[in-house]
């Protein structure tokens, strides 16, 4: 049973300090600056006192327009995924050939895998055109069931991943070669030293278990990804975002020791929040207070399944307060910190998918003239048959993208999230579904709009509210209810698990 979190008690002001909302001219004053570092037309963030935050239009936007390209801020991989798509540990792209991208999900359905085997997702000491040798990853967890029509011979398999075979027109599909983390994890892999580099300063080097590392922190460390494979890959995040903020903690501190020439406080609460604004942007509550009932659990077991989720959160800061832990930033480490922080990942994120250029690959075999195609097919078929419906799973995860996290909900949305042809990383396109006017709030749907009016409003009291956008309020006026404990207002708070749509494309 958990008890009171020491730190939560020691810390008390400064993790109020933390969650404290920030004033309407703070939140105007850091979406200005993220507005202009990113690609959008005519966006602003506006503060509502009785809604929180929205995006607002403040130019006309026509239907199909694109209007907000928003780069996460941190985003991960599902461990079950990994078995099936190599991509860069940072932005996402699939790196690395067609052939290797090939042989690495053949290798893996040689081996077996299932939801009850372990996680063989990484790779060591991989280069552009070595061999791959695969070692076991930590923690349980699943890839795609597919049903082959037959298995490829390992000496097939072997050579599309050291690229021994390469495959007719996959020179039309280059991918950009692979780049190894720099503390030599074997764990994390890029698309460019760029990638490498930036994920390494913002997160990655407190959480790499390389041979920068000591012993007892990756230790720490692994079991702490054991524990989130085997429970939920939401506490990736949290240790990422946290992470995040120690190392801008960091900077900013070492920033101000030489700006005042003169050694800093052991602790700087100042300095702290200043590292904290990022995260301290997004709408929170507590992860055991706002994550959904589960159909299968009786309403009146609800108090002990969130003390059992709750729980599990302990568990998890436990493992990663091992791994990280410093007393100059001990209130990050509290579990009430880690408990909002994880909430705002429930209540905030969308799905992350970027599509496979396996998919486009076989599409592009499937559209040559008879004559190519059947030259082609001469060695993909076997492969394409081996593969079975997986050959076009796509990267799949899930993130927190600051601006598409202040959109708020509505039933008949004016935009939403899309993947279009060119989308091949991990940001979230957002794009016009209707003509929006100057001065009008871009909206989109956290659930599928096209649900009858009860399984919306049933679905949306998970997030804490009950729609009244136009929609329902045109659907709702025959319908007479009572709702106690919900509080009315015009749209959601701004939050999504909406997936991003992928483009309608499917080899038959």
């Amino acid at each position: 049973m958990v008890s009171n979190c020491p730190l939560d008690v020691q810390f008390a002001d400064e993790i109020s300090a933390l969650l404290k909302t920030p004033t309407p001219q703070q939140i105007q004053d850091y979406f200005e600056n993220l507005i202009a570092t990113r690609q959008c037309r005519g966006l602003e963030v506006r503060q509502h006192a009785e809604l929180g935050k929205g995006v607002y239009a403040n130019i006309a936007l026509e239907e199909g327009e694109l209007i907000l390209k928003d780069q996460m801020l941190v985003g991960a991989q599902h461990c079950s995924n990994k078995m099936d798509c190599l991509v860069c540990s940072f932005c996402f792209r699939f790196i690395g050939s067609i052939e290797l991208q090939i042989g690495r999900k053949l290798y893996f359905q040689g081996l077996g895998a299932s939801s009850n085997d372990e996680c063989h997702s990484h790779l060591t000491d991989i280069e552009e055109d070595d061999c791959i040798d695969n070692h076991n990853g930590l923690g349980e967890c699943s890839t795609s069931n597919s049903r082959n029509k037959y298995s490829l011979p390992m000496e097939i398999t072997e050579s599309l991943m050291d690229r021994e075979m390469l495959l007719p027109h996959s020179k039309n599909f280059s991918l950009p070669p692979i780049v190894p983390c720099p503390g030599k994890c074997g764990e994390a892999y890029y698309c460019s030293k760029s990638c490498a580099d930036m994920d390494w300063e913002s997160c990655h080097s407190l959480l790499c278990i390389g041979e920068r590392s000591t012993l007892s922190r990756k230790e720490a460390l692994s079991k702490f990804i054991e524990h989130a494979n085997d429970t939920n890959d939401i506490f990736v995040l949290a240790a990422k975002a946290i992470s995040f903020t120690i190392l801008r903690y960091k900077k900013l501190k070492g920033s101000h020791i030489q700006e005042e020439e003169h050694e800093a406080a052991a602790f700087d609460l100042s300095v702290l929040l200043e590292a904290w604004k990022p995260i301290s942007m997004g709408y929170k509550r507590r992860w055991w207070d706002c994550i959904a009932l589960p159909a299968d659990v009786d309403p009146c077991d609800e108090v002990a399944f969130r003390m059992q989720i709750k729980e599990i959160a302990w568990t998890s800061l436990q493992h990663l307060k091992a791994a990280l832990f410093d007393e100059e930033y001990a209130p990050l480490f509290s579990l009430d910190i880690y408990g909002h922080l994880i909430g705002m990942f429930e209540l905030n994120n969308l799905d992350l998918v970027v599509a496979s250029p396996v998919e486009d690959y076989f599409l592009y075999i499937d559209d040559l003239p008879d004559s190519k195609k059947r030259e082609a097919e001469a060695l993909t078929k076997q492969i394409f048959e081996a593969l079975g419906d997986d050959y076009s799973t796509s990267c799949q995860g899930t993130a927190f993208f600051p601006l598409q996290s202040c959109m708020n909900h509505s039933c008949c949305p004016n935009a939403r999230a899309f993947k279009g042809e060119e989308d091949r990383d991990g940001q979230a396109a957002i794009i016009a579904l209707k003509p929006i006017q100057v001065g009008e709030e871009v909206t989109i749907s956290y659930i599928d709009e096209d649900l009858p009016y009860n399984e919306r409003q049933a679905l949306l009291a998970d997030y804490g509210f009950i729609c009244e956008c136009p929609k329902c309020l045109e659907e709702g006026k025959e319908r007479t209810k009572t709702y106690d404990s919900i509080s009315f207002h015009v749209h959601g708070r701004a939050g999504s698990t909406m997936p991003i749509q992928p483009s309608e494309k499917r080899l038959k």
